[in-house]
């Protein structure tokens, strides 16, 4: 059934749909006596409640397949993805985000971001980050910045960042993140 739960409307087709089942081998309204009404009633409500079970299974697979899709295209993205929390913390990365700054992405949770800014640009990345954080609401940012790996390798690096709070959650900073050197070397 691809219907949606839309609440009252749902409730009463739920209900039409038991009854309609249970009709077929259920004394049904002709009952006459309290017991048998009893009985038929209690049928229906089991028959509703194994099509809601079964609706609610189905939605529950639909979401977990859905979560699957989202998990694969953000994990293997060919651009990196990274969150930073109000403290400047790396709270979640990418898989290419973490090849990016070549490190394993378990060493890179609660990681202090600006690590991975070169010196030249730390000070610029500071200002931007406490503007984008203290003043800029849902308005995509974009600049660049020379970045450095683990391993103290340097790339030029595109920022695509947008801030984002919700009501339960404090505001971070959403970045995409791709690498140009071989743009920026290209017009030099």
């Amino acid at each position: 059934m691809n219907e949606k739960w839309n609440g009252i409307e749902r409730r009463k087709s739920l209900r039409a749909e038991a009854e309609a089942m249970v009709e077929s081998f259920s004394v049904g309204a002709n009952a006459t006596n309290l017991t048998e009404m009893l009985m038929h009633e209690l049928l229906v409500h089991k028959v509703e409640l194994e099509t809601q079970n079964e609706e609610l299974r189905r939605a529950h697979v639909a979401m977990e397949e859905a979560r699957d899709h989202y998990v694969d295209f953000y994990e293997f993205a060919p651009i990196s993805y990274i969150t930073i929390n109000r403290d400047g913390m790396i709270s979640a990365i990418n898989l290419t985000g973490a090849a990016l700054l070549g490190a394993d992405r378990t060493k890179l949770i609660n990681h202090r971001f600006s690590t991975f800014v070169a010196p030249p640009d730390r000070d610029r990345w500071h200002r931007l980050f406490m503007n984008m954080m203290e003043h800029v609401k849902d308005e995509l940012q974009k600049f660049s910045l020379e970045m450095v790996r683990v391993d103290g390798s340097q790339f030029y690096g595109h920022f695509d960042c947008l801030r984002k709070e919700t009501l339960d959650a404090p505001a971070m900073l959403r970045v995409a993140l791709t690498d140009i050197t071989q743009q920026k070397a290209t017009f030099e």
